[in-house]
Formats: C-alpha cells, sequence, structure tokens
C-alpha cells in the first residue's frame, strides 16, 4: 500500500472510532445506601445550619436527602409555607415507634430507625455508616410507561418477614423562601428535595414484586421528581400503624 493509500486508511479509521471513543460508556447511578429525613421548620431559629447540611449532603448520589417541614411551631409568629401537618405527625410517630418520644427541630430519621440533630454532620455521617453496613432489604427500580409508573422490587433479604408499605412521595427539588416574621425574620431560607405529599401505592410481603401506579401519584403542586419508598409498617393503638424501617428507595431519574 503507497503512503498516500495508508494516510487516508488511517482517516477513515480515526473518523469510524471517533465518536464511539469520545462517548463515555453509560453509567448506572449507584443504589442508595440511605434515606435521610430532615424534620425542620422556618419558625425555628435553629433549623438553617440543618438545611444547609441537607443541601450538601443531598448532593452524595448514595443519599436520598428528604425536606420535611412540619407545622407545630407556626404559633411563634410565622406560618411555615412548606409546612404540614402529616409530616409533624409522621415525625410523632417515629417517636412512638422508637420508643424514645423525642420530636424537635431540626431532627433527621435516617433509613426510618435511627434519629439524630439535623445539623450534626458527624453523628448523621456515623447513623448512615452503621445502618448501610447491612444495607436494604430490597432493590428498588423504577419506569414510567403508558402513563403509569412501575415499580419492581426485588428483596435482597430473604429472611424478611415484616408487612411493608409502597409509598411515592412528589418533591420539589429546591425551593426559596424569604421569611418576614418569627425567629427566622429577614432570612431567605433554602431547601432541596421538599416532599410535597406521600401516597401509599401498594403493599409488600416480602417477595419479588412489580407494583403498577398511576403517574398522578408522582405528581403534587410546585413538585418536580420523586421518591419511592418501601416502608415497613408497626401496629400501634387504637388500630394506628406507625412508620418502621425503610427497606428500600428509588428517586425519580430527574427533576422534570
Amino acid at each position: 500500500m503507497s503512503a498516500s493509500k495508508r494516510h487516508l486508511a488511517a482517516i477513515v479509521a480515526a473518523l469510524a472510532l471517533g465518536p464511539a471513543m469520545a462517548q463515555p460508556a453509560a453509567q448506572t447511578a449507584p443504589a442508595p445506601k440511605a434515606v435521610i429525613e430532615l424534620f425542620t421548620s422556618q419558625g425555628c431559629s435553629s433549623c438553617p445550619p440543618a438545611d444547609a447540611l441537607i443541601i450538601e449532603l443531598s448532593k452524595d448520589p448514595g443519599l436520598i436527602a428528604l425536606t420535611l417541614p412540619v407545622t407545630y411551631w407556626d404559633y411563634l409568629g410565622w406560618k411555615d409555607t412548606l409546612g404540614k401537618d402529616s409530616f409533624a405527625k409522621r415525625q410523632k410517630f417515629y417517636a412512638k415507634a422508637r420508643g424514645d418520644g423525642q420530636v424537635y427541630t431540626p431532627q433527621v430519621v435516617i433509613n426510618g430507625a435511627a434519629h439524630a440533630i439535623g445539623s450534626d454532620k458527624a453523628e448523621i455521617e456515623k447513623a448512615v455508616k452503621q445502618l448501610a453496613t447491612p444495607g436494604f432489604s430490597a432493590t428498588v427500580a423504577l419506569k414510567e410507561e403508558s402513563g403509569g409508573l412501575r415499580i419492581r422490587i426485588s428483596p435482597t433479604d430473604t429472611g424478611l418477614t415484616e408487612t411493608a408499605g409502597v409509598w411515592v412521595l412528589p418533591t420539589t427539588h429546591r425551593a426559596t423562601v424569604p421569611v418576614t416574621r418569627g425567629e427566622n425574620q429577614g432570612k431567605t431560607l433554602s431547601y432541596v428535595n421538599v416532599v410535597r405529599g406521600m401516597v401509599r401505592v401498594g403493599d409488600w410481603n416480602g417477595e419479588a414484586a412489580t407494583i403498577t401506579a398511576p403517574l398522578t401519584a408522582t405528581q403534587a403542586a410546585e413538585a418536580d421528581s420523586y421518591v419511592v419508598l418501601v416502608q415497613a409498617e408497626r401496629p400501634g393503638k387504637y388500630g394506628m400503624t406507625m412508620p418502621g424501617a425503610i427497606l428500600g428507595a428509588a428517586r425519580s431519574p430527574a427533576p422534570r
């Protein structure tokens, strides 16, 4: 082959390989190792450092960090614009299920089991490490198709005996709120993954299962993403059901 023909062949080969070489290998998002729920309030002067920490922790792809604003400090002079009574109830049920009765802000609950002060990074990371060692009891895969959400749950612990609920949580990826009264008067507060509601879409008995939910379950006012939790349920007094350990979780692919 002449030098000119070899040169032409090299150019053709480079052009053929170029696009393939330029594209990085497809990467699979890591399975979450922990779900962190922050119970916070715009009327709590101790909460902004915890709000900022949750924003920082949310950048870890192995963590699902959620913000659940509560309402029980509204009487202090500022009504939380993101707060829901149902989140305060969830926090109190967690305390009942743990048996310690501790309800405060800012408080984080990790994997539905341990709790810590929401601004204590070292304690939160310690709890995440401890709970991530055994890992979740199930992997959760999500796919939107034909106007519905397909939730595929695969057990990683074959000895599971707990019953669980499957929940969809619509979320707002980022929210900013200027506060004009109360303990945080004059501050502009920032939040990440603010939960807008909780919709129970099915049960899980510990075996491989696929649950289909309507896409409307992922939608709520100002929500642009969502999270799915598989959470053990514990019986309480007077027929109440209390949240237990989170057994599996997944997030929507990206904010809408």
